[in-house]
Protein backbone atom coordinates (compact mmCIF):
# COMPACT_ATOMS: atom_id res chain seq x y z
CA UNK A 1 0.00 0.00 0.00
CA UNK A 2 1.78 3.39 -0.95
CA UNK A 3 1.45 6.68 0.81
CA UNK A 4 -1.41 9.00 -0.90
CA UNK A 5 -1.08 11.79 -2.86
CA UNK A 6 -3.43 14.05 -1.57
CA UNK A 7 -2.76 15.16 2.29
CA UNK A 8 -6.07 16.73 2.40
CA UNK A 9 -8.92 14.71 3.52
CA UNK A 10 -13.18 14.78 4.79
CA UNK A 11 -12.21 12.53 7.76
CA UNK A 12 -8.85 10.81 9.30
CA UNK A 13 -8.97 7.95 10.81
CA UNK A 14 -6.43 6.81 13.41
CA UNK A 15 -5.98 3.18 13.93
CA UNK A 16 -7.29 0.03 11.45
CA UNK A 17 -8.60 -1.79 13.78
CA UNK A 18 -12.43 -3.29 13.58
CA UNK A 19 -13.71 -0.46 15.06
CA UNK A 20 -11.39 2.20 12.42
CA UNK A 21 -12.36 0.62 9.71
CA UNK A 22 -16.18 0.34 10.11
CA UNK A 23 -15.57 4.26 10.68
CA UNK A 24 -14.11 4.83 7.72
CA UNK A 25 -16.57 2.65 5.94
CA UNK A 26 -19.40 4.14 7.13
CA UNK A 27 -18.04 7.68 5.99
CA UNK A 28 -17.22 6.79 2.46
CA UNK A 29 -20.38 5.63 2.44
CA UNK A 30 -21.31 8.78 2.69
CA UNK A 31 -19.36 10.04 0.12
CA UNK A 32 -16.55 11.62 2.57
CA UNK A 33 -12.67 11.40 1.57
CA UNK A 34 -11.10 8.97 4.35
CA UNK A 35 -7.83 8.48 5.02
CA UNK A 36 -7.07 5.39 7.32
CA UNK A 37 -3.21 5.78 9.25
CA UNK A 38 -2.38 2.45 10.80
CA UNK A 39 0.76 2.37 12.77
CA UNK A 40 1.68 -1.77 12.40
CA UNK A 41 2.61 -3.11 9.27
CA UNK A 42 -0.55 -4.52 8.33
CA UNK A 43 -4.65 -3.52 9.40
CA UNK A 44 -6.54 -5.26 11.62
CA UNK A 45 -5.54 -4.04 15.30
CA UNK A 46 -6.71 -7.16 17.10
CA UNK A 47 -8.29 -8.71 14.28
CA UNK A 48 -5.18 -10.57 12.87
CA UNK A 49 -4.09 -13.68 11.44
CA UNK A 50 -0.41 -15.15 11.40
CA UNK A 51 1.76 -18.43 10.71
CA UNK A 52 4.64 -17.58 13.06
CA UNK A 53 3.94 -20.66 15.20
CA UNK A 54 4.34 -23.14 12.38
CA UNK A 55 4.06 -22.90 8.85
CA UNK A 56 1.73 -25.31 8.14
CA UNK A 57 -0.83 -23.60 10.88
CA UNK A 58 -3.20 -20.42 10.89
CA UNK A 59 -3.10 -18.85 13.91
CA UNK A 60 -5.37 -16.17 15.04
CA UNK A 61 -2.45 -13.26 16.82
CA UNK A 62 -6.01 -12.17 18.98
CA UNK A 63 -9.76 -12.09 18.64
CA UNK A 64 -11.06 -15.44 17.34
CA UNK A 65 -14.33 -15.95 17.44
CA UNK A 66 -17.28 -13.55 16.28
CA UNK A 67 -20.93 -13.80 17.50
CA UNK A 68 -20.67 -10.07 18.20
CA UNK A 69 -19.97 -9.56 14.20
CA UNK A 70 -22.58 -11.47 13.06
CA UNK A 71 -24.73 -9.70 15.35
CA UNK A 72 -24.17 -5.95 15.02
CA UNK A 73 -25.89 -4.04 12.88
CA UNK A 74 -22.63 -1.82 12.60
CA UNK A 75 -21.01 -4.95 10.78
CA UNK A 76 -23.82 -6.97 9.42
CA UNK A 77 -25.18 -4.08 7.26
CA UNK A 78 -21.72 -3.83 5.51
CA UNK A 79 -22.31 -7.23 3.37
CA UNK A 80 -18.64 -7.98 4.02
CA UNK A 81 -19.60 -11.37 2.31
CA UNK A 82 -20.19 -9.45 -0.83
CA UNK A 83 -15.98 -8.63 -0.17
CA UNK A 84 -14.85 -12.46 0.45
CA UNK A 85 -15.93 -12.89 3.57
CA UNK A 86 -17.24 -16.40 4.69
CA UNK A 87 -18.47 -17.77 8.01
CA UNK A 88 -17.17 -21.55 9.26
CA UNK A 89 -19.10 -22.74 12.75
CA UNK A 90 -17.82 -25.66 14.45
CA UNK A 91 -19.89 -28.81 14.88
CA UNK A 92 -20.65 -27.60 18.19
CA UNK A 93 -20.75 -24.12 19.65
CA UNK A 94 -18.71 -24.01 22.88
CA UNK A 95 -18.03 -26.95 25.57
CA UNK A 96 -17.20 -27.01 29.37
CA UNK A 97 -15.99 -30.26 30.92
CA UNK A 98 -16.43 -30.68 34.57
CA UNK A 99 -16.89 -33.44 37.05
CA UNK A 100 -15.91 -36.94 36.04
CA UNK A 101 -15.90 -36.64 32.19
CA UNK A 102 -19.03 -34.76 32.24
CA UNK A 103 -19.17 -31.81 29.64
CA UNK A 104 -21.82 -29.08 29.36
CA UNK A 105 -22.43 -28.28 25.44
CA UNK A 106 -23.55 -25.53 23.81
CA UNK A 107 -25.70 -26.26 20.61
CA UNK A 108 -26.91 -24.27 17.86
CA UNK A 109 -29.93 -26.00 17.88
CA UNK A 110 -31.50 -25.01 21.17
CA UNK A 111 -33.80 -28.30 21.58
CA UNK A 112 -29.95 -30.22 21.13
CA UNK A 113 -28.74 -28.13 24.08
CA UNK A 114 -31.64 -28.35 26.19
CA UNK A 115 -31.31 -32.30 25.85
CA UNK A 116 -28.03 -32.77 26.88
CA UNK A 117 -28.52 -30.68 30.29
CA UNK A 118 -31.72 -32.41 30.59
CA UNK A 119 -29.55 -35.67 30.34
CA UNK A 120 -27.12 -34.32 33.29
CA UNK A 121 -29.78 -33.21 35.42
CA UNK A 122 -33.73 -33.95 34.48
CA UNK A 123 -35.92 -30.61 34.53
CA UNK A 124 -33.06 -28.75 32.90
CA UNK A 125 -33.68 -28.86 29.82
CA UNK A 126 -37.61 -26.58 30.56
CA UNK A 127 -35.19 -23.99 32.51
CA UNK A 128 -32.80 -24.19 29.14
CA UNK A 129 -35.92 -23.23 26.81
CA UNK A 130 -37.44 -20.73 28.62
CA UNK A 131 -34.25 -19.03 28.94
CA UNK A 132 -34.47 -19.04 25.17
CA UNK A 133 -37.94 -17.62 24.72
CA UNK A 134 -36.86 -15.01 26.74
CA UNK A 135 -34.17 -14.32 24.89
CA UNK A 136 -36.23 -14.47 21.35
CA UNK A 137 -38.69 -11.29 23.13
CA UNK A 138 -35.58 -9.26 24.26
CA UNK A 139 -32.29 -10.05 22.74
CA UNK A 140 -32.92 -8.15 19.52
CA UNK A 141 -33.96 -5.34 21.25
CA UNK A 142 -31.30 -5.79 23.94
CA UNK A 143 -27.97 -6.01 21.32
CA UNK A 144 -29.31 -2.74 19.24
CA UNK A 145 -29.31 -0.97 22.44
CA UNK A 146 -26.07 -2.26 23.67
CA UNK A 147 -24.33 -1.41 20.38
CA UNK A 148 -26.13 1.62 19.33
CA UNK A 149 -25.52 5.28 20.52
CA UNK A 150 -26.02 5.94 24.09
CA UNK A 151 -28.82 6.50 25.03
CA UNK A 152 -30.55 4.46 22.81
CA UNK A 153 -34.04 5.81 22.40
CA UNK A 154 -35.32 3.39 19.28
CA UNK A 155 -34.26 0.05 20.82
CA UNK A 156 -35.39 1.41 24.31
CA UNK A 157 -38.63 1.82 22.82
CA UNK A 158 -38.74 -1.77 21.61
CA UNK A 159 -36.88 -3.19 25.23
CA UNK A 160 -39.13 -1.64 27.47
CA UNK A 161 -42.54 -3.47 26.52
CA UNK A 162 -40.46 -6.73 25.36
CA UNK A 163 -38.83 -6.74 28.76
CA UNK A 164 -42.99 -6.05 30.15
CA UNK A 165 -44.24 -8.59 28.38
CA UNK A 166 -40.91 -11.46 29.12
CA UNK A 167 -41.78 -11.01 32.80
CA UNK A 168 -41.44 -7.18 33.66
CA UNK A 169 -39.52 -6.39 36.95
CA UNK A 170 -38.65 -10.42 38.05
CA UNK A 171 -37.30 -10.72 34.31
CA UNK A 172 -34.77 -7.37 35.13
CA UNK A 173 -34.25 -8.80 38.72
CA UNK A 174 -32.99 -11.48 37.13
CA UNK A 175 -30.70 -9.84 34.99
CA UNK A 176 -29.28 -8.16 37.39
CA UNK A 177 -28.62 -11.12 39.61
CA UNK A 178 -24.78 -11.66 39.27
CA UNK A 179 -24.31 -14.65 37.24
CA UNK A 180 -22.62 -17.08 39.97
CA UNK A 181 -26.17 -17.30 41.66
CA UNK A 182 -28.32 -16.96 38.69
CA UNK A 183 -26.71 -20.23 37.30
CA UNK A 184 -28.21 -21.94 40.39
CA UNK A 185 -31.35 -19.89 40.53
CA UNK A 186 -32.20 -20.90 36.85
CA UNK A 187 -30.61 -24.76 36.89
CA UNK A 188 -30.71 -27.64 39.45
CA UNK A 189 -27.72 -29.21 37.74
CA UNK A 190 -24.55 -27.27 37.29
CA UNK A 191 -24.16 -27.75 33.62
CA UNK A 192 -26.51 -24.60 32.51
CA UNK A 193 -24.53 -22.18 35.57
CA UNK A 194 -21.06 -23.31 33.86
CA UNK A 195 -22.33 -22.25 30.67
CA UNK A 196 -23.50 -19.04 31.55
CA UNK A 197 -20.70 -18.16 34.17
CA UNK A 198 -17.88 -19.23 31.60
CA UNK A 199 -19.34 -17.01 29.21
CA UNK A 200 -19.88 -13.95 31.71
CA UNK A 201 -15.74 -14.89 32.42
CA UNK A 202 -14.98 -13.51 28.71
CA UNK A 203 -14.75 -10.04 30.62
CA UNK A 204 -13.46 -8.97 33.76
CA UNK A 205 -16.65 -9.03 35.89
CA UNK A 206 -16.56 -10.72 39.02
CA UNK A 207 -18.73 -13.39 39.16
CA UNK A 208 -20.03 -12.20 41.58
CA UNK A 209 -21.21 -8.52 40.71
CA UNK A 210 -24.17 -7.50 38.87
CA UNK A 211 -23.33 -6.82 35.67
CA UNK A 212 -22.31 -10.46 35.08
CA UNK A 213 -25.41 -11.62 35.01
CA UNK A 214 -26.54 -9.89 32.06
CA UNK A 215 -23.63 -10.73 30.30
CA UNK A 216 -23.58 -14.32 30.76
CA UNK A 217 -27.06 -14.46 29.40
CA UNK A 218 -26.02 -11.93 26.15
CA UNK A 219 -23.06 -14.28 25.17
CA UNK A 220 -24.60 -17.37 25.54
CA UNK A 221 -27.69 -16.26 24.03
CA UNK A 222 -25.49 -15.48 21.17
CA UNK A 223 -24.08 -18.68 20.79
CA UNK A 224 -27.84 -20.64 20.68
CA UNK A 225 -28.66 -18.26 18.25
CA UNK A 226 -25.98 -17.21 15.89
CA UNK A 227 -23.19 -19.66 17.04
CA UNK A 228 -18.95 -18.51 17.87
CA UNK A 229 -18.59 -18.08 13.80
CA UNK A 230 -14.94 -18.13 12.33
CA UNK A 231 -13.31 -16.12 9.10
CA UNK A 232 -12.74 -19.04 6.35
CA UNK A 233 -9.18 -18.83 6.35
CA UNK A 234 -8.55 -17.22 9.33
CA UNK A 235 -9.35 -13.85 11.56
CA UNK A 236 -7.23 -12.03 8.96
CA UNK A 237 -10.10 -12.70 6.24
CA UNK A 238 -12.72 -10.30 8.49
CA UNK A 239 -10.02 -7.18 7.94
CA UNK A 240 -9.34 -8.21 4.28
CA UNK A 241 -13.25 -8.08 3.90
CA UNK A 242 -13.50 -4.38 5.36
CA UNK A 243 -10.70 -2.96 3.58
CA UNK A 244 -11.54 -4.62 0.32
CA UNK A 245 -15.06 -2.44 1.13
CA UNK A 246 -13.58 0.43 2.44
CA UNK A 247 -11.08 0.76 -0.87
CA UNK A 248 -13.61 -0.37 -3.59
CA UNK A 249 -15.28 2.81 -2.38
CA UNK A 250 -12.23 5.25 -2.97
CA UNK A 251 -11.04 4.88 0.46
CA UNK A 252 -7.07 4.83 1.44
CA UNK A 253 -5.42 2.99 4.18
CA UNK A 254 -1.30 3.95 4.75
CA UNK A 255 0.17 1.20 6.93
CA UNK A 256 3.52 1.76 9.15
CA UNK A 257 1.86 5.58 9.71
CA UNK A 258 2.22 5.76 13.43
CA UNK A 259 0.11 8.76 14.00
CA UNK A 260 1.88 11.17 16.87
CA UNK A 261 -0.25 14.16 17.30
CA UNK A 262 -3.77 15.17 16.72
CA UNK A 263 -3.54 18.93 15.56
CA UNK A 264 -5.95 21.05 17.52
CA UNK A 265 -6.50 24.75 16.56
CA UNK A 266 -8.75 27.21 18.37
CA UNK A 267 -10.44 24.34 19.87
CA UNK A 268 -11.13 22.38 16.37
CA UNK A 269 -9.73 19.24 14.76
CA UNK A 270 -7.61 20.28 12.01
CA UNK A 271 -5.32 17.39 11.22
CA UNK A 272 -2.70 15.03 12.31
CA UNK A 273 0.73 14.26 11.92
CA UNK A 274 2.78 11.26 11.77
CA UNK A 275 6.50 9.75 13.27
CA UNK A 276 8.30 10.41 9.33
CA UNK A 277 6.95 13.77 9.51
CA UNK A 278 3.56 13.59 7.44
CA UNK A 279 0.73 16.18 7.64
CA UNK A 280 -2.76 15.39 7.03
CA UNK A 281 -5.06 17.71 7.09
CA UNK A 282 -9.00 16.87 7.80
CA UNK A 283 -12.00 18.46 9.54
CA UNK A 284 -12.95 15.07 10.91
CA UNK A 285 -10.57 12.54 12.70
CA UNK A 286 -12.10 9.23 14.15
CA UNK A 287 -9.74 7.85 16.70
CA UNK A 288 -9.43 4.16 16.94
CA UNK A 289 -7.43 4.61 19.58
CA UNK A 290 -7.00 3.68 23.44
CA UNK A 291 -8.61 6.49 25.75
CA UNK A 292 -5.22 6.68 27.62
CA UNK A 293 -3.23 6.99 24.50
CA UNK A 294 -5.76 10.02 22.86
CA UNK A 295 -6.17 11.84 26.13
CA UNK A 296 -2.66 11.53 27.14
CA UNK A 297 -0.32 12.28 24.79
CA UNK A 298 -2.18 12.61 21.08
CA UNK A 299 -4.11 15.47 21.75
CA UNK A 300 -2.16 18.39 23.83
CA UNK A 301 -3.79 18.38 27.43
CA UNK A 302 -4.77 22.55 26.86
CA UNK A 303 -6.67 21.18 23.96
CA UNK A 304 -8.30 19.20 26.00
CA UNK A 305 -12.30 20.56 28.45
CA UNK A 306 -10.99 20.17 31.53
CA UNK A 307 -13.80 17.75 32.71
CA UNK A 308 -12.40 15.11 30.73
CA UNK A 309 -8.70 15.72 31.74
CA UNK A 310 -9.54 15.27 35.43
CA UNK A 311 -12.04 12.16 34.41
CA UNK A 312 -9.27 10.60 32.99
CA UNK A 313 -7.20 10.31 35.97
CA UNK A 314 -9.44 7.76 37.12
CA UNK A 315 -9.67 5.89 34.02
CA UNK A 316 -9.49 1.93 34.81
CA UNK A 317 -7.85 -0.64 32.54
CA UNK A 318 -9.13 -4.15 32.31
CA UNK A 319 -7.11 -7.14 33.62
CA UNK A 320 -3.81 -8.23 31.51
CA UNK A 321 -3.73 -11.31 29.40
CA UNK A 322 -1.39 -13.90 28.11
CA UNK A 323 -2.40 -16.36 25.04
CA UNK A 324 -0.87 -19.41 24.19
CA UNK A 325 -0.92 -21.20 20.70
CA UNK A 326 -0.13 -24.17 20.15
CA UNK A 327 0.46 -26.34 16.50
CA UNK A 328 -0.80 -29.76 17.24
CA UNK A 329 -0.28 -32.89 15.80
CA UNK A 330 -3.77 -34.33 16.46
CA UNK A 331 -6.82 -33.35 17.99
CA UNK A 332 -6.75 -31.67 21.98
CA UNK A 333 -7.08 -35.15 23.88
CA UNK A 334 -9.89 -34.56 25.85
CA UNK A 335 -12.20 -37.16 28.46
CA UNK A 336 -14.91 -37.98 27.25
CA UNK A 337 -14.90 -35.68 24.03
CA UNK A 338 -18.78 -34.89 22.69
CA UNK A 339 -19.32 -36.27 19.61
CA UNK A 340 -19.73 -32.97 18.21
CA UNK A 341 -16.49 -31.22 18.46
CA UNK A 342 -17.29 -27.64 20.04
CA UNK A 343 -14.95 -24.90 18.35
CA UNK A 344 -14.91 -22.99 21.89
CA UNK A 345 -13.91 -25.25 25.70
CA UNK A 346 -13.96 -23.25 28.84
CA UNK A 347 -11.53 -24.65 31.30
CA UNK A 348 -12.02 -24.46 35.36
CA UNK A 349 -13.58 -26.79 37.23
CA UNK A 350 -16.50 -25.34 38.78
CA UNK A 351 -18.63 -21.98 39.11
CA UNK A 352 -17.08 -21.19 42.14
CA UNK A 353 -13.95 -21.97 41.19
CA UNK A 354 -14.18 -19.38 38.59
CA UNK A 355 -15.10 -16.91 40.91
CA UNK A 356 -12.01 -17.25 43.27
CA UNK A 357 -9.67 -17.23 40.07
CA UNK A 358 -11.72 -13.82 39.03
CA UNK A 359 -11.44 -12.77 42.28
CA UNK A 360 -7.90 -13.31 42.46
CA UNK A 361 -7.07 -11.45 39.33
CA UNK A 362 -9.21 -8.74 40.21
CA UNK A 363 -7.27 -8.13 43.70
CA UNK A 364 -3.84 -8.07 41.90
CA UNK A 365 -3.27 -12.17 42.77
CA UNK A 366 -1.82 -14.16 39.77
CA UNK A 367 -4.23 -17.32 39.60
CA UNK A 368 -2.77 -21.07 40.54
CA UNK A 369 -5.32 -22.48 38.51
CA UNK A 370 -6.39 -19.97 35.70
CA UNK A 371 -9.46 -20.04 34.14
CA UNK A 372 -9.32 -20.47 30.11
CA UNK A 373 -10.72 -19.58 27.23
CA UNK A 374 -9.59 -22.21 24.65
CA UNK A 375 -10.51 -22.72 21.05
CA UNK A 376 -10.31 -25.52 18.77
CA UNK A 377 -9.48 -23.20 15.13
CA UNK A 378 -9.09 -26.41 12.41
CA UNK A 379 -12.39 -27.70 14.89
CA UNK A 380 -14.47 -24.81 13.51
CA UNK A 381 -12.58 -24.29 9.89
CA UNK A 382 -10.81 -27.05 8.68
CA UNK A 383 -8.84 -24.62 6.13
CA UNK A 384 -6.25 -23.13 9.62
CA UNK A 385 -4.05 -26.18 9.48
CA UNK A 386 -3.39 -30.13 7.60
CA UNK A 387 -6.09 -32.17 8.14
CA UNK A 388 -6.09 -34.63 11.74
CA UNK A 389 -4.16 -31.72 13.23
CA UNK A 390 -5.45 -28.84 14.96
CA UNK A 391 -4.55 -25.01 15.35
CA UNK A 392 -5.18 -24.27 18.75
CA UNK A 393 -5.03 -21.46 21.85
CA UNK A 394 -6.02 -20.71 25.03
CA UNK A 395 -6.24 -17.43 27.13
CA UNK A 396 -6.56 -16.12 30.75
CA UNK A 397 -6.56 -12.61 32.25
CA UNK A 398 -3.38 -11.76 34.93
CA UNK A 399 -3.09 -8.59 36.83
CA UNK A 400 -2.00 -5.47 35.15
CA UNK A 401 2.09 -5.45 34.95
CA UNK A 402 3.13 -3.65 37.57
CA UNK A 403 -0.24 -4.34 39.50
CA UNK A 404 0.87 -7.84 40.70
CA UNK A 405 0.30 -8.08 44.57
CA UNK A 406 1.02 -12.01 44.95
CA UNK A 407 1.57 -15.35 42.71
CA UNK A 408 -0.70 -18.18 44.27
CA UNK A 409 1.64 -20.27 42.41
CA UNK A 410 4.76 -18.92 43.75
CA UNK A 411 6.55 -19.03 40.50
CA UNK A 412 5.45 -15.79 38.65
CA UNK A 413 7.10 -11.90 39.95
CA UNK A 414 4.24 -9.96 37.74
CA UNK A 415 7.39 -8.46 35.66
CA UNK A 416 5.53 -11.13 32.52
CA UNK A 417 9.45 -11.30 31.35
CA UNK A 418 10.37 -14.26 29.11
CA UNK A 419 10.62 -16.37 32.50
CA UNK A 420 6.89 -15.40 33.57
CA UNK A 421 5.80 -15.99 30.53
CA UNK A 422 6.96 -19.60 30.01
CA UNK A 423 6.04 -21.02 33.95
CA UNK A 424 2.47 -18.93 33.46
CA UNK A 425 1.97 -20.76 30.49
CA UNK A 426 3.16 -23.88 31.79
CA UNK A 427 0.55 -23.82 34.43
CA UNK A 428 -1.96 -23.08 31.46
CA UNK A 429 -0.76 -26.19 29.98
CA UNK A 430 -0.85 -28.45 33.07
CA UNK A 431 -4.80 -26.97 33.14
CA UNK A 432 -5.86 -28.28 29.89
CA UNK A 433 -3.54 -31.78 30.67
CA UNK A 434 -6.03 -32.46 33.46
CA UNK A 435 -8.98 -32.56 31.34
CA UNK A 436 -6.96 -34.12 27.79
CA UNK A 437 -4.47 -36.66 29.48
CA UNK A 438 -1.27 -37.26 26.61
CA UNK A 439 -2.25 -33.22 25.42
CA UNK A 440 1.54 -32.11 25.85
CA UNK A 441 2.45 -35.02 23.34
CA UNK A 442 0.92 -33.57 20.68
CA UNK A 443 2.37 -30.28 20.73
CA UNK A 444 4.53 -29.83 17.89
CA UNK A 445 5.44 -26.40 18.69
CA UNK A 446 4.45 -23.62 20.95
CA UNK A 447 4.19 -19.35 21.46
CA UNK A 448 3.64 -17.45 24.39
CA UNK A 449 2.31 -13.73 23.92
CA UNK A 450 2.04 -12.20 27.44
CA UNK A 451 0.73 -8.59 28.41
CA UNK A 452 3.57 -6.84 26.63
CA UNK A 453 3.71 -8.76 23.44
CA UNK A 454 0.16 -8.11 23.04
CA UNK A 455 1.26 -4.52 23.59
CA UNK A 456 3.90 -4.22 21.04
CA UNK A 457 1.30 -6.17 18.39
CA UNK A 458 -1.77 -3.52 19.24
CA UNK A 459 -0.80 -0.52 21.31
CA UNK A 460 -4.07 -0.45 21.96
CA UNK A 461 -4.30 -3.61 24.27
CA UNK A 462 -2.67 -1.01 26.75
CA UNK A 463 -0.78 -3.95 29.32
CA UNK A 464 -3.20 -7.00 27.69
CA UNK A 465 -6.18 -5.41 28.48
CA UNK A 466 -8.44 -6.15 25.50
CA UNK A 467 -11.26 -4.57 26.27
CA UNK A 468 -10.42 -0.82 26.40
CA UNK A 469 -10.77 -0.33 29.76
CA UNK A 470 -12.89 -2.55 32.78
CA UNK A 471 -16.32 -3.50 31.17
CA UNK A 472 -17.46 -3.15 35.34
CA UNK A 473 -20.45 -0.74 35.49
CA UNK A 474 -18.63 1.91 36.69
CA UNK A 475 -16.97 2.67 33.36
CA UNK A 476 -20.04 1.52 31.35
CA UNK A 477 -22.96 3.30 29.62
CA UNK A 478 -22.79 7.08 30.66
CA UNK A 479 -19.55 6.40 32.25
CA UNK A 480 -17.49 4.94 29.26
CA UNK A 481 -14.64 6.08 28.81
CA UNK A 482 -16.00 9.15 31.63
CA UNK A 483 -18.61 10.44 33.20
CA UNK A 484 -17.88 13.78 31.12
CA UNK A 485 -18.10 12.01 27.83
CA UNK A 486 -21.80 10.50 28.76
CA UNK A 487 -20.98 7.62 27.06
CA UNK A 488 -20.88 9.20 23.72
CA UNK A 489 -17.99 9.41 21.02
CA UNK A 490 -17.95 13.35 20.87
CA UNK A 491 -14.83 14.13 23.01
CA UNK A 492 -15.61 18.09 23.28
CA UNK A 493 -12.96 18.95 20.82
CA UNK A 494 -14.66 20.48 17.67
CA UNK A 495 -14.11 17.28 14.57
CA UNK A 496 -12.63 14.87 17.05
CA UNK A 497 -14.48 11.44 17.85
CA UNK A 498 -13.64 8.30 19.98
CA UNK A 499 -14.22 5.53 17.85
CA UNK A 500 -11.89 2.80 19.95
CA UNK A 501 -13.67 -0.18 22.66
CA UNK A 502 -12.57 2.78 25.25
CA UNK A 503 -15.90 4.20 23.98
CA UNK A 504 -19.79 3.04 24.56
CA UNK A 505 -20.10 -0.22 24.07
CA UNK A 506 -16.73 -1.37 24.93
CA UNK A 507 -14.97 -4.35 23.70
CA UNK A 508 -15.67 -7.02 21.46
CA UNK A 509 -15.57 -6.94 17.95
CA UNK A 510 -18.85 -5.50 16.68
CA UNK A 511 -17.87 -2.57 15.32
CA UNK A 512 -20.01 -0.67 17.15
CA UNK A 513 -17.76 2.14 18.66
CA UNK A 514 -16.55 2.47 15.06
CA UNK A 515 -19.97 3.00 13.39
CA UNK A 516 -21.14 5.71 16.31
CA UNK A 517 -18.11 7.35 15.94
CA UNK A 518 -18.60 8.02 12.66
CA UNK A 519 -22.47 8.79 12.20
CA UNK A 520 -21.86 11.29 15.12
CA UNK A 521 -19.37 13.07 13.04
CA UNK A 522 -21.49 12.86 10.28
CA UNK A 523 -24.30 14.18 12.13
CA UNK A 524 -22.50 17.40 13.31
CA UNK A 525 -21.45 18.05 9.92
CA UNK A 526 -25.24 18.23 8.56
CA UNK A 527 -26.42 20.12 11.47
CA UNK A 528 -23.78 22.65 10.25
CA UNK A 529 -24.44 22.96 6.71
CA UNK A 530 -28.05 23.42 7.48
CA UNK A 531 -29.13 27.47 7.49
CA UNK A 532 -30.64 28.44 10.27
CA UNK A 533 -33.86 29.84 10.58
CA UNK A 534 -34.91 33.10 11.07
CA UNK A 535 -36.72 33.89 13.79
CA UNK A 536 -38.91 36.63 13.97
CA UNK A 537 -38.33 39.37 16.61
CA UNK A 538 -40.99 40.48 19.00
CA UNK A 539 -42.67 43.55 19.04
Amino acid sequence: MTAPTSRSYDAVVVGAGPNGLVAANVLADAGWSVLVLEAQSSPGGAVRSDREVHPDFVHDTFSAFYPLAVASRAISSLRLEDHGLAWEHAPAVLGHPFGDGEWAVLHRDRAITAAGLEALHPGDSHAWLELCRTWDRIGPALVDGLTTPFPPVRAGARLLPALARAGGLDLVRKLATPVASLGRELFGGPAGGLLLAGNAGHADFPLSSPGSGVFGVLMTMLGQTVGFPVPRGGAQALTDALVARFTSLGGELVVDAEVTRIVVREGRVSGVETRDGQRYDARTVVADVAAPHLFGGLVRAEDLPPRLVRGMRHFELDPGTVKVDWALSGPVPWTNRPIDVPGTVHVADSVEEMTQTLGQVSSGVVPDRPFLLTGQMTTSDPTRSPAGTESFWAYTHVPQPGATRHDAGDEVRGTWDHDDRERFADRMQARIEERAPGFGDVVLARRVLGPHELEARNANLIGGAVNGGTSQLHQELVFRPVPSMRGRSATGVDGLFLGSAAAHPGGGVHGAAGANAARAALWQHRTRALPRRRTRRAT
